[in-house]
């Protein structure tokens, strides 16, 4: 491999910053920052963000990329070969192509983006969940979802290394080297994509062409310099918009002189972003957050109610028929407000509580259709204000589950709860003095665990009989 590209220097004979290095290649690339923001480490949440030099107005636009400025595998210096090789980089996670035109162009020390690269100096911002030891995931996470998630990434992750990236890169020696563009190299980029890539959004078709042509694969992930700059909330004030020739970042609401800029990831709970992105909302702030009940505590939360052989035998051909219609591993999502997958929940809790002949009919008819007005009727009725008006037998096989999923937090080394009980999680968060004491994992994990068990307490709470 080339020796590492020297660093250009300003006048005096003084090394550019990565950041002045960065700025100065975003001219050279004709990407336009407005003189009313500017980008810094210093009064930021972390890392890299955008302040407000001046105040700002809804709509004004604080940055334009050329889409000739943005790094993808058609924008690579090896667009040629990946285009050629397609058919050989296919993988289920359809990144294959933009990873190994990251580990192509990291490594370059004549590649054009290293500015932008140079950035993200062996990644070591990056915390995401993979990165920690099994024992702390397992430990501060359990229950949230977040280890079993992070074991599928690592497992999916070294499977396609190994029999899609490997293989490629050993045919093409002058380009990559194993010993150089390791497995741990392209974990740090998964998490970078991850962390720091944007898709574009799918063009909105006809349903009667979608039914016809069947769904669209979603558009790859491509990186965006500047773009990828701007921290996360969720309650944000810029939002990116794509437009055929360029990117513009545009404010949405206004951002007084001092602000940080913020844009948005989506829709994303606490859990989302730490396994995502490493890093979580403080708690009240995510409006977006949720928790999770596995359909298999509804289950096991019927199973309780269980006197005979032949309610045990109805309760097996319910549940067979369920798992028929629902994924192995579904689960139903309450959010702040209420159960963000109503009609699902609804479906469950109706098969679980009929009786045996409403169940053999309900069979015979392979089901039943609901109209819009249903479904209104449905998500009224699991929001926070419908849940305490649920007939009893739902409200009890709901709060039963919740209690269940309560449950799967798990106990420390210490046999305590990781963080104590939610009274005393709450308690650790409301205490600025000792939630700082702890390191940045341990707090983005009792953000998670909190924000997950406070929803499924006040879940119990509202189906309380």
């Amino acid at each position: 491999m080339a020796t590492e590209a020297k660093r250009p220097k300003v006048a005096g004979g003084s090394e550019l910053s990565p950041l002045q290095d960065f700025l100065q290649w975003c001219d050279r690339v004709c990407l336009v920052l407005s003189s009313k923001v500017c980008v810094s480490k210093e009064g930021t949440v972390a890392e890299y963000g955008m302040l407000a030099k001046d105040n700002i107005e809804e709509g004004e636009v604080l940055f334009t990329i050329p889409r000739s400025a943005l790094l993808h595998q058609g924008t690579t210096k090896i667009s040629a070969l990946l285009e050629k090789e397609r058919a050989s980089l296919e993988s289920p996670s359809g990144w294959v192509p933009l990873l190994l035109a990251l580990l192509y162009e990291y490594t370059s020390s004549q590649s054009h983006w290293k500015p932008y690269l140079s950035l993200w100096t062996d990644f070591k911002a990056l915390d995401h969940p993979m990165f920690w030891s099994k024992e702390e995931r397992d430990r501060l996470l359990r229950g949230t979802g977040i280890p079993e998630a992070v074991d599928t990434d690592l497992a999916n992750i070294q499977r396609e290394y190994t029999d899609v990236v490997l293989p490629f890169i050993t045919k093409h020696p002058d380009l990559w080297n194993p010993d150089t563009h390791t497995l741990e190299l392209y974990k740090q980029l998964v998490a970078f994509v991850m962390a720091y890539s944007f898709q574009e959004p799918q063009e909105e078709e006809d349903d009667e062409e979608e039914e016809e042509e069947g769904e669209k694969a979603a558009n790859p992930p491509m990186m965006v310099p500047m773009a990828d700059m701007l921290n996360h909330v969720s309650n944000h004030n810029a939002n990116l918009e794509f437009t055929p020739d360029s990117l513009k970042m545009v404010c949405v609401r206004p951002i007084h002189k001092g602000e940080e800029v913020f844009n948005t990831y989506g829709q994303m709970a606490n859990w989302q972003l730490l396994h995502m992105y490493g890093f979580t909302e403080p708690y009240q702030s995510n409006s977006n957050d949720t928790a999770d009940i596995p359909i298999t505590n509804l289950y096991k939360a019927a199973t309780q109610g269980i006197q005979s052989d032949s309610d045990r035998q109805l309760l097996d051909e319910q549940w067979e028929m369920l798992c028929e219609m629902m994924q192995e591993k579904a689960a139903f999502v309450f959010g702040k407000q209420g159960c963000l997958t109503d009609t699902e929940l609804h479906t469950v809790l109706k098969v679980l509580c009929m009786s045996k002949e409403e169940f053999a009919e309900f069979n015979d008819n392979e089901g039943w259709e609901e109209d819009e007005e249903e479904d209104e009727k449905i998500s009224l009725a699991f929001s926070n204000e419908g849940l305490p008006g649920l007939k009893a037998s739902w409200k009890g096989l709901i709060h039963e589950a919740a209690r269940l999923t309560v449950r799967s937090y798990g106990d420390d080394q210490e046999g305590k709860r990781e963080g104590g009980d939610v009274d005393r999680d709450k308690a650790l968060i409301e205490n600025m003095v000792a939630l700082a004491g702890l390191n940045s994992r341990r707090q983005n994990a009792l953000q998670v665990r909190y924000g997950q068990k406070s929803i499924l307490h006040r879940l119990m709470a509202l189906t309380q009989s």
